[in-house]
């Protein structure tokens, strides 16, 4: 685990002196992802030039150092992530003659390029973002995980050269992409609360999509996606028993797997269902030595440490838990807002827990993140289909839906209501619906919004809007959604940051491709069943208490810390608001991209 980065030029660079001061700026900047290590290479042309900052995870010794070349010095790459499956691989290859010098899954993965090229990333378990450099047909390989759980950024310049980094403020802090904001994701961003794949904040810098790849040589780009998340091949005669052995065997698989480490793994416990079925299935794969890690808030209505310090004695764990009061939490809120990188309305949760483990001494921990995509746990898999069904409803009296929602829109009392009449005025269906459901502006109040900040302000997220999930069942589609937008672009992206800026390597289970591939296979009657009914048959290890316990998630005093850090700048975008009655998180959003565009 690291933070990669990297220039590629068409033409060798002659200013030596102002490249290394720029790899250096792009070093410094993703230095907090790797503390254990660093390194700058260059390619014997001149034309492409990495950096690598080091997390050690597997082989600890100065062998595992990056950018790592092949010994005929034709293949460089820098790589971000774990391949969990690398030990197979590694004796796949070495049954094919190849010899290794290393204990590393970055030496694997070179090997794995050399020999099967781009076809590489189908035979890859786990989450990455890399760049392969061919010294000797001069182009760049660079791929991310299927499930997007590591980010990677990047921008084609002017003149073809490629430039990409882990982290979109390394590249913007470095100089070498442009100032100007894209309109298109500030509207999505204030839509949805995040900005969505392969949009940034920024004009002309692209997030690579999740199961995709990029080629570049001399100048030209070619993007290709091996892998897609769809619903589309359940087995319809599947039984109950068959379905709870199927789940159940695909997570003890996935558990099995993100235990590969030269470390100790640690797990964030809460009092929830999906961190608890983790820490069941770690003991049932053979962890007997487990660290957890909860946070305590003082409101008891919201404190679910008692809970987690039960079920860690339960399980026999060595349990770890702290306090969080308002003085600590108010504290650190100025240094979350600081660790940030694109603008969210979440994080503050694992920027907290992640901090306080890396201090404990941890450098890998898993985190139940997924379960509630996968297994029903949001209301959004009861409450986006009837609003859906509304929607259709309404439709059928066409004209007056879109007059309805035009009212509505203009002058509904809530944000919510306001967002409905959003709803309204698009295509009806579960996209649509999903949209409303999650959203934090209007699309009317968005688009006021966004002319602040750019001149010719867009009128929809292109690609964003019609966007039909694939699935025929509903909930099926909710679930897709709920994976590639809100996981994907907000929950795994803010995970990444805040475990990140520890120095901590994040690891999700319940985001696993194989385990995707196993468990879609259900059908969405059985799988997507209220309270997370599927996950607990198939963890029945899970405590009683916890798998009929309501739905709780840390809730923090975010506006009061805004006003008591930020109070005048704070108050002064609630106000500028153009819409009655705005809630907290919609100033949050609104504050939080005032202050991203401000910090240059």
């Amino acid at each position: 685990m690291c933070g990669i980065a990297g220039i590629l030029k068409v033409l060798p660079d002659n200013e030596r002196g102002a490249l290394d001061r720029t790899l250096e700026v792009l070093r410094s900047e993703l230095r907090h992802r790797g503390p254990d290590d660093a390194g700058t290479w260059h390619s014997a042309c001149g034309k492409t030039h990495f950096v690598y900052t080091r997390l050690a995870i597997l082989d600890l010794s100065a062998a595992g150092q990056q950018p790592m070349t092949t010994a005929d010095r034709r293949f460089t790459i820098t790589f971000n992530g774990e391949i969990y499956n690398f030990r197979e691989l590694r004796s796949d290859l070495e049954r094919a003659g190849v010899q290794f010098r290393t204990g590393t899954d970055t030496e694997v993965l070179l090997a794995l390029f050399e020999r099967h090229g781009t076809d590489c990333v189908g035979k890859l378990r786990g989450m990455f973002a890399f760049c392969i450099w061919d010294a000797q047909e001069e182009r760049a390989f660079l791929a991310r995980d299927p499930l997007g759980i590591k980010p990677l950024y990047y921008s084609l310049q002017d003149d073809g050269s490629l430039v990409f980094a882990s982290e979109l403020k390394a590249l913007r802090r470095s100089g070498l992409v442009g100032t100007a904001v894209d309109g298109q994701a500030v509207l999505a961003y204030l839509e949805t609360g995040s900005v969505p794949e392969p949009l940034t904040l920024l004009k002309g810098v692209f997030c690579l999509r999740a199961g995709c790849w990029l080629q570049w040589r001399k100048g030209t780009l070619q993007e290709q996606c091996y892998w897609r998340l769809r619903f589309d091949r359940p087995e319809t005669n599947m039984s109950a028993g068959e379905a709870k052995s199927l789940v159940r065997e695909a997570l003890l698989d996935s558990v099995r797997q993100h235990f590969v480490s030269d470390v100790p793994v640690g797990i964030f416990l809460s009092g929830g269902i999906d961190s608890t079925a983790l820490l069941a299935l770690s003991r049932e794969v053979g962890q007997n030595d487990i660290r957890t890690f909860s946070i305590g808030v003082e409101d008891a209505a919201l404190d679910e440490s008692a809970v987690a310090r039960e079920t860690a004695a339960r399980f026999g764990t060595a349990h770890h838990e702290l306090r969080l009061s308002g003085e600590m939490a108010e504290e650190s809120f100025a240094e979350f807002l600081r660790c940030g990188d694109q603008p969210s309305i979440d994080g503050f949760n694992t920027f907290t827990v992640a901090r306080f483990a890396r201090r404990e001494g941890m450098k890998v921990v898993l985190s139940g993140l997924g379960g509630d995509e996968m297994f029903a746990g949001y209301p959004s898999f009861t409450q986006v289909p009837k609003l859906a069904r509304l929607h259709r409803f309404a439709h059928a009296m066409s004209p007056i839906d879109g007059l309805v929602g035009a009212g509505m829109e203009r002058w509904g009392r809530s944000p919510r209501a306001r967002r409905l009449g959003t709803m309204l005025r698009r295509p009806p269906g579960i996209a649509s619906a999903y949209r409303a459901f999650r959203g934090v502006f209007s699309g009317r109040v968005a688009r006021e919004l966004v002319r602040r900040y750019v001149a010719d302000p867009p009128s929809d997220i292109a690609g964003y809007a019609g966007d039909p999930a694939l699935a025929a069942d509903e909930q099926d589609q909710v679930s897709e959604l709920e994976l590639s937008r809100y996981m994907r672009n907000q929950l795994l992206k803010d995970s990444d940051m805040m475990s990140m800026a520890h120095g901590l390597e994040l690891r999700v289970p319940l985001v696993d491709q194989r385990l995707f591939e196993a468990v879609s296979r259900v059908p969405a009657a059985l799988r997507l069943r209220r309270g997370k009914a599927m996950l607990l048959e198939a963890v029945p290890e899970v405590p009683h208490e916890i798998a009929q316990a309501r739905k709780r998630g840390f809730v923090f005093p975010f506006e009061t810390w805004l006003q008591e850090s930020c109070g005048e700048e704070f108050t002064a975008v609630r106000r500028a608001l153009p819409a009655p009655n705005p809630t907290w998180y919609q100033g949050r959003s609104l504050f939080l991209l005032e202050r991203w565009l401000k910090q240059g």
